[in-house]
């Protein structure tokens, strides 16, 4: 039976709500109910043990239920249930399934000199700053400058002099870093309109929000160590700050993947202060040296 018919289905079954009454309060209240229902056999399973029999036909009976409820409501909102489905089997792709590797290189039809590196190896070197004695991180690519000596530019000292872990990050599992682009004089000149459009300065300025957002976040998180997951909602923010970028053909699950990526290999560039970062377009890897 396809979602569809079970609505047209579900539908006839359905009590003529009371004179007066939201049509939308009983199925609500009853999804409520039936949820309740599968959750307290699964306590008692775990209260009893071996000797409560959790039987295929009692999970059934609820699921049903459950399922009958969400049919009505979908009836109730004016929703096609098997859009519904599909819409829900679409959002749990993007979350948790990541994209095709020939999506990755988003700048290969760029000549070889515009593209980003494949394969690179990036050094972070702490250098006592003679002016002022404050020590800033110096980033080189083949012992030339990569922009300038970061420090942590702030009055914390909270080790951001290290983010550029998280702008190569994006490149090893994105294939994208409009700051890195930048950084390294790989913008796409040779298309005025993508140079403007994706690797100009709103793109880089959308992509050190992100950086810094998520930084804000990962401080309040013990810098994920020892965490698997990004909460959705930021993954979502993310997801609307590149919409209208090439990027946004990457789903949650690769900004997921990239952040987890970037502050991996920042918590160990904190730790030992400094090192060297590999970068791996072809695999969608990053680690330290």
């Amino acid at each position: 039976m396809d979602f569809n018919r079970y609505q047209r289905a579900a539908a006839k079954t359905v009590q003529e709500a009371g004179e007066g009454q939201d049509p939308l309060l009983v199925p609500l209240l009853g999804l409520i109910g039936e949820v309740g229902s599968v959750t307290t056999a699964y306590k008692k399973r775990l209260r009893d043990g071996s000797a409560y029999e959790l039987s295929k036909q009692h999970i059934r009976e609820e699921l049903g239920d459950v399922l009958w409820y969400v049919a009505v409501l979908a009836a109730e909102f004016g929703l096609d249930f098997e859009d519904v489905a599909a819409a829900s089997l679409e959002k749990v792709k993007d979350r948790w399934r990541p994209s095709e590797v020939d999506q990755l290189l988003l700048d290969q039809e760029a000549p070889a000199h515009e593209q980003l590196p494949r394969l690179a190896r990036f050094t972070f070197t702490p250098t006592l700053r003679g002016s002022d004695g404050r020590t800033v991180i110096n980033l080189t690519w083949d012992g030339q400058p990569v922009g300038d000596p970061l420090t942590d530019a702030s009055h914390l000292d909270d080790d951001y002099c290290f983010h550029d872990a998280f702008h190569l990050a994006y490149v090893a599992v994105l294939g994208w870093s409009p700051v890195m682009r930048s950084l390294l004089r790989r913008k796409r000149k040779s298309v005025p309109e993508t140079d403007e459009a994706e690797d100009g300065g709103r793109a880089i300025a959308i992509e050190e929000g992100i950086s810094a957002m998520v930084f804000s976040y990962a401080s309040r998180h013990g810098f994920f160590d020892g965490v698997r997951h990004v909460d959705n909602e930021l993954l979502k923010t993310i997801g609307s700050m590149v919409a209208h970028l090439e990027v946004s053909v990457h789903r949650s699950a690769d900004w997921e993947k990239a952040i987890m990526v970037g502050y991996e290999c920042w918590r160990q560039l904190r730790e030992q202060k400094g090192g060297v970062l590999e970068v791996d377009m072809l695999q969608r890897t990053m680690r330290v040296l």
